[in-house]
């Protein structure tokens, strides 16, 4: 169990780098000196750890055999992995984690959480996509329809029409009264009378330097087209950044995106295959085409970062969220642009 799936993959790329030494540990039933872990916290940790040499044998050997299913193989009555976020720019954690580490296991994200509010229920675990059944006497929900006039009014649960999406509005707790969570949710049926949802991406990471507004989950569905077209590719993790937050670095060219990435499996990428996926966002969205054609938008830039680049970038922001796929902030956009490699 994780609170989110980039919890679970941070511990799993610590058990690739780290595992001889686990082992000693485990092995010895001693803990190595933990470099900014409080002592404290080591001599609890130390009190609980007891020699297990034969369990250190069974770590060492499933290790080197490489880690395709390594979850699996060293607990092999482990029946499924809870998350508490498995859907937006966790989905790719997810889908990697389920390619590599955690083959043959299934995801489950029981509840929808929105605002510091519980909202929904996953009632059906088995489903890999998930959607929730949204709780009455949860906390109060409004929702704003997508497709509507510039002031539209707002709805309630029993207003909502399969198909459609909604920006979710909440009202949780005293002081919190009619909070826009930056959420669009897709209505994708009912239960009964409740409807049953699915988040679909965040307001905030919308994609937009001439008001073309790419939203988050399209762009990384070009994203992941693009990278069919790179063989041997394996995306491990990317943000955006719109080139007004890159200010006077950004030169004279016409606004534009930068995106950074970590792959796996190639070293570096030709300017034609970089160029694939500004080609792709261009096929894509109509109106991205049109201002690159009239070079009112200038050509995306494709950096890749050196490995272990988003797992720092996650512990720069702090307590664990979601990761933005759009940055925001200078401070994060020099952490990641101090990771380029290429």
């Amino acid at each position: 169990e994780a609170g989110l799936a980039a919890e679970l993959q941070d511990a799993l790329v610590a058990l690739r780098t780290e595992w001889p030494q686990l082992a000693q540990e485990l092995a010895l039933g001693r803990l190595s000196p933990q470099p900014g872990l409080p002592e404290g916290v080591r001599d609890q940790l130390q009190a609980l750890l007891t020699p297990d040499a034969a369990r250190a044998a069974e770590l060492r050997a499933e290790c080197a055999r490489g880690f395709e299913g390594i979850v699996l193989r060293l607990w092999p009555q482990l029946e499924v992995v809870v998350v508490r976020t498995a859907h937006g720019s966790e989905r790719l954690y997810c889908d990697s984690l389920l390619q590599a580490d955690c083959q043959g296991l299934p995801f489950y994200c029981p509840f929808y959480q929105a605002a510091g509010a519980l909202l929904g229920i996953n009632l059906w675990p088995v489903e890999p996509e998930p959607r929730f059944l949204l709780c009455p006497d949860w906390a109060f929900c409004e929702f704003l329809p997508c497709l509507a006039n510039k002031e539209p009014r707002t709805m309630l649960l029993d207003e909502l029409w399969e198909g459609r999406e909604y920006g979710l509005v909440v009202t949780a707790q005293p002081g919190e009264y009619r909070c826009r969570s930056g959420e669009v949710l897709k209505v994708t049926g009912f239960h009964k009378q409740c409807p049953l949802v699915e988040p679909v991406r965040r307001e905030s990471q919308t994609l937009s330097v001439r008001g073309e507004s790419i939203p988050e989950e399209q762009f990384c569905q070009s994203l992941c087209r693009t990278l069919r077209m790179w063989p041997g590719a394996r995306l491990i993790d990317y943000v955006c950044v719109e080139s007004s937050l890159l200010g006077d670095s950004s030169g004279p060219c016409a606004p534009h995106y930068e995106v950074f990435m970590e792959l796996q499996g190639l070293r570096d990428l030709s300017e034609g295959q970089r160029y694939k996926l500004d080609q792709c966002l261009q096929e894509d969205f109509p109106i991205y085409k049109s201002f690159r054609f009239k070079g009112s938008i200038g050509p995306l830039r494709l950096h890749l970062v050196r490995p272990g680049s988003f797992t720092r970038l996650r512990e720069a922001l702090g307590s664990p969220v979601p990761m933005p796929r759009v940055l925001r902030e200078e401070q994060l956009l020099w952490l990641i642009q101090g990771s380029v490699i290429s």
